[in-house]
């Protein structure tokens, strides 16, 4: 690779594996405390500032991060952040080892700055002007890239300025009702697979089938249902899209593509551009949405650079607006913007720049024409194919606001987590963190708060100024809010001082759970629940006091929402279309509110009631770490997939829910039950396809049997161990945070001595993403995580050879799990939710024909009626732990002597 200067100002890198600093042109090892002391004497180079400064334990750790400067040279770019990324995305040498990473940064940082100064730098747009600002801030990259970025000849356009304008366009028709022949979704599928893709008969007949969900609805509210289970490697994704592609083309609609997890949507992207154009009549026939929490608020950025960031965070605001400038739809989780950059700053800088809250004005806002959400709106109005959520393909069929488009053709892969997406976007949480956000949002600034938020009054202080009755609703609203949490309510409640009747509520809410708590101060750490039940009249007298204050609020802002329905249908003179949207909006998310808050009262009502059999309610005080930081009432459905029949499946026509792991062995019983099918009496058609791996020979399934339940050393002992016999490449995955902290720290410095890295969720100040983005490119680095690792990991290759559970995922006892289980058949429920759990952790291990490696779990009390867990074929044994790792050792060395025997004795 082409030699460049090395910037000779100093370098530092901490890993577990020890501190190297290079001054000038030498490199030496030195102690945690002199590496402390020479950061607090001068500003360092160094890679991912937080990482760092966990690994030295000072968190006051400051210097110049390469990662901050990547982000203002290369926004919107990928890169992983390590050395090796970081190399790899400059086009320099790996460095061989950690001591050379020192002179890497140095190298690194000339080639990052000596880009300022080439004539072909593509991101040189708006880099002066932002980096005016940053002199001000003091950033302490701006000394040194200030020489290196010359002024423009013209003035720079404001980024507001310079970002495009989305544009109306006329409503689309309704699509075409066509039939898909097999021959043509066959042949498509070809186009996608390519000409010299050998022929694959399964993945024939799964398009086939996936093309039976186009066909016309012959009833109302009848869908076609389709459950397809796919084995990994069967090709589910070109599966649907060749008959979802062919039948957008030919009826001239919209098929929505539902995920769970953000890395198959980041995948969804990247294959849809076989099977789609990249412009179709101007327009983007593919688009990805999201909730609106997910993307760049402009009006919130243009806050943030005009004051209402300060410090660090005002920084952070810069290189966000430099992002804003490139990135392809503003997507500031998981799409363009580096995962990494967020976390380099403290706070929650990133999600103050989103519209967390729901007080988007719409087209009140300056920037509404450049807005990223509504353009991602129109663009899927018009779209070919829409890559959402679970969580927004419900919440946008719920209560959409515009029925045209809410989604009619809709997939659901990674159909298993439907259930749950379902369970959490149909339940009501009546909450202190819910009821104050209500609050702030009809009352506004209260005292000392800072920011751009308003309320309902000066939102709609036209509307006030021209119909009284609407005037007289948001006063009302107001004045009735008065009654909800205020800030400092947690205090109030947890000394026993609530001021109000919802504060009243809570605090005896909290009350009740302590009183009926049975872990005795055990679980410390951990939240309580109690449910709602035998309650006495005390309570529910309060309750009542706190019903009646919600009523209050509701019925003006239904009131309202007539008011504001009336006011669009019969529009004065000054209602143009900006303020007719902005009324719209409005409108929109006070009937979304009013629901809420009919939910809370429906839930209050029947508390001295008897109990609805559809229902599942309990109290449940939120704790982390020993620190309370919620409470409230929970209501959930005993089946959430009753409402998820009427709300989604209902109104659709044809519905199609796939995985790998849909069914519960030969059995469709639970996933024809978890579809919501049964409830619009609709019987859906079931197809299976095996995977194509040979797992006889790719991979094999250890049972260790003596690591003591609960016993830590001995835990991180055999953690340890496995990882060196593997050579690094190992997925662990854990049922509970407190043990897998243990466990990282006991065993993190040792393999990194030993040229190991190994990353954990919940302990490295790194996001999930990014993570997983480091396990992949380094074959020796291993990752510690819980269940958001068990699905959200795609690792073909070298990186990922072991996969280890610490023990048997055994469901959560809460109450809604108690009430199910009772429901669903007590112990064989919670076999299902276990071997659906292993079939989904063992998935992360074999994703290609060319994988091989060991899934361990190390717990010698696995019942044997969960082997059918994994694939047929693949060889189970119950071993020690030595023999476990002779196993793993021998595979990653070649050998052929490991043990071969398919199946222990005993092992059914």
């Amino acid at each position: 690779m082409t030699e460049r200067p090395a910037l000779s100002l100093p370098a530092i890198h901490a890993s577990h594996g020890g501190c190297w600093l290079r001054d000038g042109f030498a490199t030496r090892g030195l102690g945690k405390g002199e590496a402390i002391v020479a950061a607090a004497d001068t500003p360092l180079l160094m890679l991912n500032a937080p990482l760092v400064a966990s690994r030295l334990g000072y968190p006051d750790l400051s210097g110049l991060d390469l990662l901050e400067l990547f982000a203002f040279v290369h926004p919107a770019r990928f890169m992983v952040p390590t050395p090796k990324g970081l190399a790899h995305a400059l086009g320099l040498d790996e460095p061989a080892g950690d001591d050379k990473v020192p002179q890497l940064l140095q190298e690194a940082a000339e080639a990052l700055l000596g880009t300022c100064e080439r004539a072909d730098w593509s991101e040189r747009e708006g880099a002066w002007t932002a980096l005016q600002s940053l002199v001000r801030m003091r950033w302490p990259w701006a000394t040194l890239l200030t020489p290196r970025i010359r002024k423009p000849e013209r003035a720079e356009r404001w980024l507001f300025a310079k970002l495009p304008e989305w544009e109306e366009t006329a409503e689309r028709p309704q699509p075409a009702q066509v039939v898909l022949g097999e021959t043509a979704v066959v042949s498509r599928l070809a186009e996608l697979t390519g000409a010299g893709a050998e022929a694959r008969p399964t993945q024939q007949d799964y398009a086939r089938e996936a093309s039976r969900m186009f066909a016309p609805r012959q009833g109302q509210g009848q869908p076609h249902v389709v459950l397809a289970q796919a084995g990994t490697g069967t090709g589910k994704t070109f599966g649907y899209l060749a008959p979802s592609s062919l039948w957008a083309e030919q009826s001239g609609g919209t098929v929505w593509v539902s995920t769970y997890t953000k890395a198959l949507q980041r995948q969804l992207r990247r294959e849809s551009r076989r099977a789609f154009p990249a412009s179709r009549n101007g327009k983007p026939p593919v688009v990805v949405r999201k909730g609106r929490e997910n993307y760049l608020c402009l009006l919130n950025l243009e806050d943030a650079l005009q004051g209402g960031f300060a410090g660090r965070a005002a920084i952070l605001a810069q290189l966000v607006a430099r992002w804003a400038a490139y990135s392809q739809d503003g997507d500031m989780i998981g799409g363009d913007l580096p995962g990494w950059l967020g976390t380099l700053f403290r706070k929650r800088g990133i999600a103050a720049l989103t519209d967390q809250r729901g007080e988007c004005v719409y087209a009140g806002c300056p920037h509404y024409r450049k807005c990223f959400i509504e353009r991602a709106s129109r663009a899927s109005a018009d779209a070919e194919l829409v890559i959402a959520n679970h969580a927004l393909v419900m919440v946008n069929a719920a209560r959409g606001r515009d029925a045209a488009q809410r989604p009619t053709r809709i997939v659901f892969d990674e159909g298993h987590h439907v259930f749950e997406a379902a369970d959490s976007t149909f339940s009501a949480a009546l909450t202190g963190a819910d009821t104050i956000e209500l609050r702030r949002w009809v009352i506004g600034p209260e005292g000392k708060s800072r920011g751009r938020r308003r309320g309902l009054s000066a939102r709609l202080a036209d509307v006030a100024s021209y119909d009284e009755e609407g005037e007289r609703a948001i006063t009302q609203a107001r004045e009735a809010a008065e009654s909800l949490p205020s800030e400092g309510w947690l205090a109030r409640v947890v000394e026993g001082t609530p001021s109000g009747p919802l504060e009243e509520l809570l605090s005896a809410a909290r009350a009740l759970a302590y009183a009926r708590d049975e872990s005795g101060g055990q679980e410390a750490g951990y939240g309580l629940e109690t449910e709602i039940a035998q309650l006495e009249g005390g309570f529910i007298e309060v309750a009542g006091q706190a019903q009646e204050a919600l009523e209050a609020l509701r019925k003006p802002l239904v009131r309202l929402g007539l008011r504001l329905e009336a006011i669009v249908e019969d529009g004065p003179d000054w209602l143009d279309g900006p303020a007719r949207a902005r009324i719209e909006g409005a409108r929109s998310a006070i009937g979304w509110r009013s629901d809420l808050i009919a939910g809370w009262i429906a839930l209050l009502a029947r508390l001295g009631g008897p109990g609805d059999p559809d229902f599942v309610d309990w109290i449940a005080v939120e704790r982390s770490d020993g620190r309370e930081w919620d409470v409230g009432l929970h209501r959930h459905y005993l089946d959430p997939m009753k409402p998820f029949a009427n709300a989604v499946l209902a109104p659709s026509h044809g519905v199609m829910m796939t995985s790998a792991t849909l069914r519960d062995g030969d059995d469709w019983q639970s996933a024809v039950e978890r579809s919501g099918a049964p409830h619009l009496d609709i019987a859906p058609r079931l197809f299976s396809a095996e995977s194509p791996f040979d797992y006889a020979s790719q991979a094999e399934v250890l049972i260790v049997t003596d690591v003591p339940k609960g016993d830590i050393p001995a835990l991180a002992a055999a953690y340890g161990r496995l990882i060196e016999a593997a050579g690094g490449g190992a997925l662990g995955l854990f049922t509970a945070i407190r043990r897998l902290r243990a466990v990282y720290g006991r065993i993190a410095d040792r393999l990194a001595r030993g040229g190991l890295p190994l990353f954990a969720q919940h302990v490295d100040p790194i996001d999930t993403g990014t993570l997983v983005d480091i396990f992949r490119d380094d074959p020796r680095a291993s990752l510690l995580g819980t269940d958001a690792l068990r699905d959200g990991v795609d690792v073909p290759g070298d990186s990922l050879r072991l996969v280890v559970m610490e023990q048997v995922p055994w469901p959560k006892p809460s109450i809604l799990h108690r009430a199910r289980r009772l429901a669903g058949g007590g112990s064989a429920y919670d076999d299902r939710i276990i071997r659906a759990r292993l079939a989904q952790a063992f998935g992360r291990l074999i994703r290609s024909g060319t994988d091989k490696g060991h899934f361990v779990v190390l717990s010698s009390a696995f019942p044997s009626r969960l082997l059918s867990a994994f694939p047929a074929g693949t060889p189970i044994r119950r071993v020690t732990l030595d023999v476990a790792l002779q196993s793993v050792s021998s595979s990653v060395s070649g050998r052929e002597d490991a043990p071969a025997t398919p199946r222990e004795e005993g092992i059914s």
